[in-house]
């Protein structure tokens, strides 16, 4: 009888491809008989209005191969994972009639387009359906934060962050639930390959900085390598601003951005190291860069669409140019500067940048080039594989002067090259016509 009381429950996943604290996960199977879906959507692998696709070949593939593990992680808990390509809008409709579903749990979205897509999804399914969404993608959780709503979030990042650690929480980490009744899985449907996306299969170049695979189980032997295995966590501020190697950074974004690693993992697994390793300024500094990814999120949210706008969240009124010529130079990384090309040239072959890296190109074509910020950000957005909508834009704004730096910087990039390749050999890597 107790069977009979349970409700059908869809877990729409969106940016949060793990089981391991997913609050929409651990609520669907709580008295609930669930299933799961994820959509590929088209609207994702076309050119956007800059002229780039906006999901391109690399986080195609990382994605790809996250889902793929995704729906081996949910059959251990006889949860099936229906994999679509084609719009959360005509997917969800049918399996809600199809498979009686009454409720329907997803991770909160907030951003232009994502929300424009719920409320699609909303439209077509009419009353009588419960939707229940959760914020799993931060580390500070909203209901937690010390402030009067988002309006009073502060201009500037150091003042988020000393409220938040003096008066916030970090949560503890949804739990995995227990298995489903084994007659609960259904049929599976195809995951796509990089062509049926309308994309082209690569081979990873041999110099990536970025070697690894999608998928919750990948981000856990990243950080199982990076924390335990060769301790570089307790070396992390030092080195975070290398430029060549697995090892320099955590490598951790990619995962983060596309939901398969949860930010409360890594502050917790933190911990756990600086409790049974060393805690130093190194340790803390990987949390520091977890609150700076919650900040461009609360930045969103407070400022909703002004962050795609020219004039940013400050509203600048900049005399902002474009040359289509530029941006190819910018690209091919053909412009004066050596440290610039090699860095885009590492991103066009691989799909990853450094942080410096990043820093002084946006730099570069905002404020040398005094080329439309929006343009870097979009061709970031099309190429990155750990694009993350929040990070991006919000870094773009804060490195072109119409964000949240009130210093409005300019990098010097002969210098920054001297800094962090004293000897070339980044440059060298990146800018010899072979590798030979």
């Amino acid at each position: 009888m107790e069977e009979d009381n349970k409700a059908n429950a869809l877990i729409w996943f969106r940016g949060d491809l793990r089981v391991l604290d997913n609050s929409s996960v651990t609520a669907a199977c709580k008295d609930n008989r669930a299933i799961a879906v994820y959509c590929f959507d088209p609207r994702h692998y076309d050119v956007s209005p800059y002229g780039f696709k906006k999901t391109e070949k690399f986080r195609a593939q990382f994605l790809i191969e996250t889902v793929t593990a995704l729906r081996n992680e949910l059959a251990q808990l006889n949860i099936t994972l229906l994999v679509h390509v084609d719009r959360p809008e005509h997917v969800i409709p049918e399996l809600v009639k199809a498979h009686g579903i009454q409720r329907i749990y997803a991770q909160e979205e907030w951003t232009r387009e994502e929300k424009e897509v719920t409320e699609a999804v909303k439209a077509t399914l009419g009353g009588g359906i419960s939707f229940k969404t959760h914020y799993d993608q931060f580390l500070f959780h909203p209901e937690d934060l010390p402030f009067s709503g988002f309006e009073a979030l502060p201009k500037v990042f150091t003042a988020f962050r000393k409220k938040c650690e003096k008066y916030s929480r970090v949560r503890a980490e949804a739990t995995v639930p227990q298995p489903m009744p084994k007659d609960n899985r259904l049929p599976n449907t195809p995951i796509p390959r990089l062509e049926d996306l309308g994309l082209e299969a690569f081979e990873t170049d041999p110099r990536t900085a970025f070697p690894f695979h999608g998928g919750a189980a990948a981000a856990r032997a990243r950080m199982d390598h990076y924390f335990w295995e060769t301790k570089k966590l307790a070396h992390y501020k030092k080195t975070r601003n290398g430029l060549l190697g697995t090892d320099y950074s955590s490598k951790l974004s990619p995962w983060l951005a596309n939901g398969s690693l949860s930010p409360k993992t890594v502050y917790w697994e933190v911990k756990r190291f600086e409790r049974e390793e060393t805690k130093n300024q190194d340790t803390y500094w990987l949390i520091f860069e977890l609150i700076w990814r919650d900040f461009f999120k609360y930045v969103s949210l407070k400022h909703g669409n002004a962050i795609f706008l020219q004039g940013g969240i400050l509203q600048k009124d900049y005399e902002w140019h474009f040359s289509k010529n530029k941006m190819e130079q910018w690209i091919n990384g053909s412009t004066p500067e050596a440290f610039v090309n090699a860095n885009m040239r590492e991103l066009a072959a691989t799909g990853w940048i450094s942080n410096r890296g990043r820093q002084n190109v946006a730099s570069f074509w905002a404020k040398e080039w005094q080329q439309d910020w929006r343009y870097g950000a979009a061709y970031f957005e099309s190429v990155l594989l750990d694009y993350d909508v929040h990070s991006n834009w919000g870094n773009w704004m804060y490195n072109s002067g119409v964000g949240n730096d009130p210093r409005d910087r300019k990098f010097n990039i002969a210098r920054q090259a001297g800094m962090y390749d004293p000897q070339g050999k980044y440059q060298r890597l990146w800018l010899q016509e072979t590798l030979f």
